[in-house]
């Protein structure tokens, strides 16, 4: 009996200090901020729809992933404030959902997937600046982003100083996921890339932003609107992060 109290005793640490793994799903835009817009559609509602399909598959199949969200309904928050959610949780991982779009009156086709980074391409720079352009909507936001300017080249200057420990980490997540939407969703690859995106610069975790497709291609518009397309991406990220965690 003696014995036994004293192995329970000793068993109690490993228990207290076993943690969950933290992952944190953001749906990018919501509430006054509609994202882009395109073929009767908003990037808000396609970002949640997906995000939730996603954090749903997590929580009914790995028990030991702790779940946490941005926005599950339609609200707008802060980009500062997604980052200091995946902060405040002690995050293990972040991905962002995100829905694309061009300047061209009829978008490409496709799915990407952006790590942190210097944005070394035009069309990655656009991106960012668009992604980035949501902070125009908070109060003070030039105080609390320390004067970034997210229509200004040479406010992405900076990363190219920046040395993200969790860079190789993002990139390998960001390639499954392209895997899978590539296999499971039969989407068009249009690959990794690197933005300097300020979601992803301010968490201190691993972390990713995907977009799903292109809202201003009817065809992909279509598709992201409907039950199939959202079950299709949403299992994709799944397969992905399970690939990801093993």
């Amino acid at each position: 009996m003696i014995k036994r109290y004293i192995a329970t005793i000793l068993l109690l640490p490993c228990c207290l200090l076993a943690m969950p793994y933290t992952l944190v799903i953001d749906a990018g835009h919501g509430g006054k901020d509609p994202g882009a817009i395109g073929n009767g559609a908003k990037e808000k509602n396609i970002n949640l729809a997906v995000a939730l399909a996603f954090g749903k598959l997590v929580e009914q199949n790995c028990k030991d992933v702790k779940v946490v969200y941005t926005r599950k309904t339609d609200v707008f928050v802060e980009l500062h404030e997604r980052a200091n959610i995946a902060n405040c949780a002690k995050a293990d991982l972040f991905i962002s959902i995100h829905t694309n779009a061009t300047t061209a009156k009829v978008g490409p086709q496709g799915t990407e997937t952006y790590t942190l980074g210097m944005h070394r391409a035009a069309d990655n720079l656009a991106v960012a600046k668009r992604e980035n352009s949501v902070i125009t909507l908070e109060n003070d936001y030039e105080k609390k982003y320390e004067g970034f300017d997210p229509n200004s080249s040479e406010s992405y200057i900076i990363f190219e100083f920046m040395q993200d420990k969790n860079m190789e980490s993002s990139v390998k997540l960001a390639g499954l996921i392209q895997k899978q939407f590539r296999n499971t969703a039969k989407r068009i690859d249009k690959g990794v890339h690197q933005a300097g995106l300020l979601v992803l610069r301010e968490t201190s975790m691993p972390g990713v932003l995907v977009e799903l497709g292109f809202i201003n291609n009817r065809s992909e518009a279509a598709y992201l609107t409907s039950t199939a397309g959202v079950n299709a991406l949403a299992k994709s990220i799944y397969n992905a992060f399970v690939a990801y965690k093993k």
